[in-house]
This record gives C-alpha cells, structure tokens and sequence, in this order.
C-alpha cells in the first residue's frame, strides 16, 4: 500500500466516522426533542387533573343538592297523583 492510498483510505474513514457522528448527534437532539414534547404534554395533563381535584370537595354539596330536588320532584308527584286519581282531602 502506496502513501496515498494510505491517506485516501484514513480520509474516507474520518469522512465515514464524521457522518455517523453526526447522523448521531441529530438523532440524539430529535429524541431530547420529542421527550420534551412529551413532558409538556403529561405537565399540562397534571395540571389539568389538579385544577378538576380542587373541586372535588364540592361533589358531595351538589349530590346533597340533587338528592333535595328529587325528594322535592317525588313529593310533587305523589300529591298530584293523589289529586287526580280524587284521593286527596
């Protein structure tokens, strides 16, 4: 093997070993990325979850609240079928 074909074969090699680096490289930044996206994404679904908990403590009022205006809804329909059917005083 001549000198110059000695240096042409290191300087395909570094241009070879430059190329993978660098298709690497962009790999790595395209994956930092998309895990980037991602974690904004599962942030923003946490706070979201977080602002739907801080009302939870009003579920049971409004279940209390719906429960009064059924049973109101039931006494009504008990007198009013009372008053058609003539049984009422």
């Amino acid at each position: 093997m001549t000198d110059n074909e000695y240096w042409t074969l290191v300087l395909v090699l570094g241009a070879v070993v430059i190329v993978a680096v660098v298709a690497l490289l962009s790999l790595l930044v395209y994956f930092v990325r998309l895990i980037d996206r991602r974690v904004a994404e599962v942030r923003h679904t946490l706070e979201s979850v977080a602002e739907n908990t801080e009302h939870a403590a009003l579920v049971p009022r409004t279940a209390d609240g719906v429960e009064a205006v059924l049973a109101e809804g039931l006494r009504h329909h008990l007198f009013l079928g009372r008053v058609a059917s003539g049984g009422a005083s």
